[in-house]
């Protein structure tokens, strides 16, 4: 990070070791902290409904991604005081602007899978 500067206007180095941006980044670019990300785009949702959405992710590698996006201010946690527990989970402001950034990705990902496939079996 660049020194010399206030907290506010602090910006991030991913090319700096111990930058906090490079453990943020892979959150959201991260297996399954993408996918989260994407899911939730189409709003609030329970975790079992993630969990069938997000093909093969396990509970525990699901419940991971979503504490590590609610850290870093993505994702929003609202547990119901019901029985039994009831918690939905939401993307906030800045996940949502960082959402449409990852599904934009994913898009052309998907869109270009038979180009990428081919450039696979050539190699």
């Amino acid at each position: 990070m660049k020194t010399g500067t206030s907290p506010k206007t602090r910006r991030g180095d991913l090319f700096a070791a111990a930058c906090p941006s490079r453990q943020i980044l892979n959150h959201v670019t991260g297996r399954w902290g993408s996918l989260v990300l994407v899911a939730l785009l189409d709003g609030t949702q329970r975790f079992s409904e993630l969990r069938r959405r997000i093909d093969g992710v396990s509970e525990r590698m699901l419940a991971q991604a979503l504490q590590d996006l609610e850290s870093d201010g993505f994702v929003s946690r609202h547990a119901h005081p019901v029985m039994p527990p009831r918690v939905d989970y939401s993307l906030t402001p800045m996940g949502y602007e960082i959402g449409l950034h990852v599904r934009e990705l994913a898009d052309w990902v998907e869109g270009n899978l038979p180009r990428i496939q081919r450039h696979r079996a050539a190699a």
